[in-house]
This record gives C-alpha cells, sequence and structure tokens, in this order.
C-alpha cells in the first residue's frame, strides 16, 4: 500500500481513540485522581511511575522516559513501525486507511528522506554480497573467523564488505545523475577538489548502522590493508548524526523485549564479540563522546546503563566526560555504573578470554556513579586537612549542580556533606553562586587622602547567562504550548524567527501549525513530530506536567516569549558588563563607571518587568 497518510487523517484518527482504551487493553490501568497509572511496560519497576493522562491524551514513565500519544504507544508496546500502528489504531475505530502521493504530514522529514533510506539499504545488500561472493572477499571472511564471529552474527548486524578499488559501489548504485547525487548526499561516495567521484568505503569490513526504527542511516567500515584511519564512518548527513545513533541499539531491542540494561562500548567489534557471547545488550557512540541525547534515549528504554572503559589514564578522561554528559539525565529509579577493564584488555579480547558469566560478573561489579565522581574530585587532594576538604567540595559542587531535582540529587549532597565533614544546610547554601551585586561601590565624588595599600579587591563573579540557560527558557515555552495549545494565538512568529537554536525552530514550527490547525491537542502535536529528534523532546516536556501551573498557562506562556524576544539585547548588556567588571573598579575611568552603572540599570530595568509580566 503505497502513499502517505494525510495529516488530517492522523489527527481525525487521535481524534476518535482515547489512549486509555488503548493502554488498558495490553497494560492493565488504575484509577489515580485525574490521571490512570500503572508498572511501567517498558522497563522493571516495583513502584508504578507510568501514567496516562485522559484529557491530553498522552502517556509517560517518570521512570523511564517513555513517553507519546496512542501510536506512539502501539509502536513501542508491539514493536511495530508507524504504517502499522496506524492501520491497527485505525481498524479499532472501523476506519480504512486513506494513501494520497502528494501532500505533507507531520514526519514530512521521513517523506523526503525516503530516497537516501532506500539507497542505503542498496548499499547495505550490496555490501554483504560482496563479503559472500566476491574474490577478494577472503581476507574479509578471515578477519571476521578470526575474531571468532559466525556467520549467524554476521548476519543479525548485516555485516559486509567493500571491495578494493576506486568505484564498485559507484558503479553498482549510481546509475543515474540523481542516484549519484543521493550517493554523495548520504557520504557513501566522495567528490574530490579535482571533481572525481569514488566510493568512501574501500577494501574494508563494513558495518550498518541502523536507527531506532531499524533504517540503514550510515556505515562504519574497518581497514583491512595499511590504509589509514582503522576505523572509518559515515560523515554527518540529513539522515544520521552521530550525537544522536548508537551502534547495535536496533540489534539489542530486537533481541531484548524488555531490556534491563545497556552496556556501553567503544567500537562496533566490542559490540558484535559481547554479542557471539550471548551478551545482547551492548552499544558504542559512533565516533563521539556519549552525549545527553544519547542518555535519554537509554534511559528511555531500560532503567541502568554500564560505560565499559579502558582503565588508562585516557579511558578515565573519557568516563569523566560520560559522567559529565549522565548527571543531567539521571532521575530517581536510573543508575549508572563505571567498569574499568583490565590494561590491554577491551570487551572483544576480554569476552573471547573468559567468557560470557565472566564479564557479566565484571559489569555487576561495576562502580556506581557516586563512587566514581567522589573518588574522581578527590583525586590528588588531601581530604584530611580543612584546605583539602574546602577544595574536595569546590570541586564536587559543580557537577552535583546539574542534577536534576529529586531524592537522588538530596542523597548526594548528603553524601557530600558527610565525606567534607560540612553541615548539609552550609552545603545546600553553596549549591548555587551568591547573586551579583547590582551596582559598583560608589566612587569617592573627590580626592581623599590616600588609603594604605589592602587586599587586591576580590574578581566578581561573571554574569553571563549560558546557551543552557536559553535553551530551558525555550522549552518552557514549548512545554507551556504543548500543555495549553491554545496559548499561540499570543506568539508571533516573525518575532521569533530572531531566535537561534534547533528549539527555537521547533518552537515556530508549533505556533505556525497550532495557528493554522488552532483545534490541535496534545496528542496531535506528538503525532505531528513522532519519530523524529523534536518529537523525543516533546514527549519528555509531555510527561513534566507537574511543572505547569494549574492555571495561568497562557500569562505566563507571553511572559515567556516576552523573555525570549528580550533576551539577544540582554545577552548584549551582560556580555558588556562582564567585560567592564573584568577591571578592577577603583582602575576605571569616569565614563566607564557611568556605562556600568547605566547598564546594570538597565538589566535591572528588563529583569523587573519581566517579574512583573510573569505576575
Amino acid at each position: 500500500m503505497a502513499g502517505r497518510i494525510p495529516q488530517n487523517f492522523l489527527d481525525d484518527l487521535l481524534e476518535r481513540v482515547d489512549i486509555v482504551d488503548v493502554v488498558d487493553r495490553r497494560v492493565k490501568l488504575k484509577k489515580t485522581g485525574k490521571n490512570y497509572s500503572a508498572r511501567c511496560p517498558f522497563h522493571d519497576e516495583k513502584t508504578p511511575s507510568f501514567t496516562v493522562n485522559p484529557e491530553k491524551q498522552f502517556y509517560y514513565c517518570f521512570g523511564c522516559g517513555a513517553g507519546g500519544n496512542a501510536l506512539g504507544f502501539l509502536m513501542d508496546y508491539e514493536n511495530i513501525d508507524f504504517p502499522q500502528a496506524v492501520e491497527n489504531l485505525a481498524g479499532t475505530v472501523g476506519l480504512e486507511v486513506p494513501r494520497e502521493e502528494g501532500g505533507r504530514r507531520g514526519s514530512s522529514s521521513e517523506d523526503r528522506h525516503k530516497p537516501l533510506f532506500s539507497l542505503l539499504e542498496e548499499a547495505a545488500v550490496f555490501y554483504q554480497k560482496a563479503l559472500r561472493s566476491h574474490p577478494a572477499a577472503e581476507r574479509a571472511v578471515g578477519y571476521l573467523r578470526g575474531r571468532g564471529l559466525t556467520g549467524e552474527i554476521a548476519r543479525d548486524f548485516g555485516l559486509g564488505f567493500a571491495p578494493p578499488g576506486w568505484d564498485n559501489l559507484l558503479g553498482a548504485l549510481g546509475s543515474d545523475e540523481p542516484r549519484r547525487e543521493r550517493l554523495l548526499a548520504t557520504g557513501m561516495v566522495v567528490r574530490n577538489d579535482a571533481g572525481r567521484v569514488y566510493d568512501r568505503f574501500r577494501d574494508r569490513v563494513v558495518f550498518p548502522i541502523r536507527d531506532q526504527r531499524g533504517r540503514v542511516v550510515a556505515f562504519g567500515g574497518r581497514v583491512l590493508g595499511d590504509d589509514k584511519p582503522k576505523y572509518l564512518n559515515s560523515p554527518e548527513t540529513p539522515v544520521f548524526h552521530k550525537g544522536r545513533e548508537l551502534y547495535g541499539l536496533y540489534e539489542a531491542r530486537q533481541h531484548n523485549r524488555k531490556l534491563d540494561r545497556l552496556l556501553v562500548v567503544e567500537g562496533y567489534m566490542d559490540v558484535i564479540a559481547l554479542a557471539q557471547h550471548d551478551i545482547r545488550n551492548a552499544v558504542a557512540t559512533l565516533g563521539t563522546a556519549t552525549s545527553q541525547t544519547h542518555l535519554e534515549r537509554i534511559f528511555r528504554l531500560c532503567p541502568e546503563v554500564v560505560f565499559c572503559f579502558d582503565g588508562d589514564e585516557a579511558g578515565r578522561k573519557a568516563a569523566f566526560r560520560a559522567l559529565e554528559a549522565t548527571l543531567p539525565a539521571m532521575t530517581d529509579g536510573r543508575q549508572a555504573r563505571f567498569l574499568f577493564l583490565p590494561e590491554g584488555e577491551d570487551p572483544d579480547t576480554l569476552v573471547r578470554a573468559r567468557g560470557a558469566e565472566h564479564f557479566r560478573g565484571l559489569a555487576d561489579q561495576a562502580a556506581p556513579l557516586e563512587r566514581f565522581l567522589f573518588e574522581a574530585c578527590a583525586e590528588g587532594i588531601d581530604s584530611g586537612t580543612l584546605e583539602g576538604r574546602a577544595r574536595y567540595a569546590k570541586a564536587a559542587l559543580p557537577h552535583l549542580r546539574t542534577l536534576p531535582q529529586g531524592v537522588y540529587r538530596e542523597l548526594m549532597f548528603r553524601e557530600l556533606a558527610e565525606r567534607t565533614g560540612l553541615e548539609l544546610a552550609s552545603l545546600m547554601a553553596l549549591e548555587a553562586p551568591p547573586p551579583p551585586r547590582e551596582s559598583p561601590p560608589p566612587a569617592p565624588e573627590a580626592p581623599g587622602p590616600v588609603a594604605a595599600p589592602g587586599p587586591a579587591p576580590r574578581r566578581r563573579s561573571p554574569l553571563t547567562e549560558r546557551r543552557s540557560g536559553h535553551a530551558n527558557l525555550l522549552q518552557s515555552a514549548i512545554a507551556l504550548l504543548l500543555h495549553q495549545p491554545a496559548a499561540a494565538r499570543h506568539a508571533d512568529p516573525a518575532a521569533l524567527q530572531s531566535l537561534a537554536g534547533e528549539e527555537a525552530a521547533l518552537l515556530r514550527a508549533m505556533v505556525e501549525l497550532l495557528q493554522r490547525h488552532p483545534d490541535s491537542s496534545t496528542a496531535m502535536l506528538l503525532g505531528h513530530w513522532h519519530g523524529t529528534a523534536e518529537g523525543e523532546l516533546l514527549g519528555r516536556l509531555a510527561g513534566q506536567e507537574r511543572l505547569i501551573p494549574a492555571e495561568g498557562i497562557e500569562t505566563q506562556f507571553r511572559a515567556t516569549i516576552d523573555r525570549l524576544l528580550a533576551q539577544p539585547e540582554r545577552e548584549r548588556i551582560v556580555a558588556r558588563v562582564d567585560k567592564l567588571r573584568s577591571t578592577d573598579y577603583a582602575s576605571m575611568g569616569a565614563e566607564q563607571k557611568q556605562e556600568l552603572r547605566e547598564l546594570l540599570h538597565q538589566l535591572q530595568q528588563l529583569d523587573r518587568q519581566f517579574r512583573n509580566d510573569r505576575h
């Protein structure tokens, strides 16, 4: 059945079905206040954290972060793709799914990129066939056999072979100019400065990289000869973003109905070697450090992650970067551990030498996040001295501040208090830096007696609002709009053009959509962006219902928009204030002092206006 599913049909379908009925037929729900709750079907838990909101027609799990509308629930619960979920849901209300060749639906990027996905799948088939039948494939087969891999595992992961030569793939798949352009767009071929086009992967074992829906989005290649680099990945493309994808995640989900834990390892062969020994829950990042996007995706699927790193200095540095990315995602009920392997070992060599049970035992004994964090912060510090304990607290506090609110955060502060000997109240008082002084000390009106030299003035804390603060404000606006779509009438999409970034683009798109379709609901918005990175953010924000005020949402939305639009001017003022404050006040000229006073006054006015608007 070809053709797109019209967006208006999807909207009508979501209006007709009741998510409570959809979920309750599969997971027994219990009425709890205005919502319904149950134990989450996507991760193991003893206390129900899965909730269904009948008013806004979405579900959310506070334990693992799963969330969405009725269609999203069907896709995740029954492990089916979007068209199947639509067909199933439409069947329950007696509707036939229409198809059209033109038009546009919420996941329009999927329609736009469909030729790229199709070509990447063809490339995967080409490489797989080459591994089986190309005259030069014997080396690749020998390499894989030498790593202990069976044909079954090679099949499960779709392993292939890129033959030596410059244009094998180009010749097989680039039959006309549009297809050659698509090969370029997917990074499968390269055009050099002289205009010559050639295959990116040559004489390499090839690893297809699949997204969470099983679509091939990119490839990795391991060299068989002496070429460099040893491992080569596809570049960033319209369908592949390294900071979002995890190698092996699709395969892990295919093999495990429920994932209790995911192992994050460093390379393709680590994932595959573990799978060969029936450890089917390993994933790898793709040439990048573990990102917050990776962590949110992992925790949406399971409650625990174990990072595996080499035990050398480089491995520990990489582990600490992973820890920093993990902290903001550590809501209550989630767990992160860090496993440092013996020197000279990686998961591939270790599991082949010692077996699966030994490796599982090491993962079970991996250091919990809190132990790794506190030990890393204490490294090189004599905590037996007052000065050492002060340094210890100073090193740990910035990391603890990034934890989300909850019991785990409070326990971490208590642990730090015990380790440093500080009173918890004192430590919590240090949690946030003191507010900056609103004005500099007054300058003397006339010269007076020269004072005796004193200590150098203390450096003031910079006022700069970092980009994360801006992002949080954008997310606040998006969340308010998600929970009260009617508020969109208070925003001007043209005015929002001044805001930069992906979240700003999402906010503009939501406002434009809701102004065209003012009757849209929360469930429709979730469906419109389902299957995209924006959809993942919307699902997470939809679950934060308890952070949304019970009333006055539209007033708060207007105030937040005003604040966002004033943000560029505020950032300009703050940057200039920070620059001026980097100079000792006593050494400033009269003009600089006057400028500083005026800028601080402007800053106060902007902040006061925002507070008044909000109330």
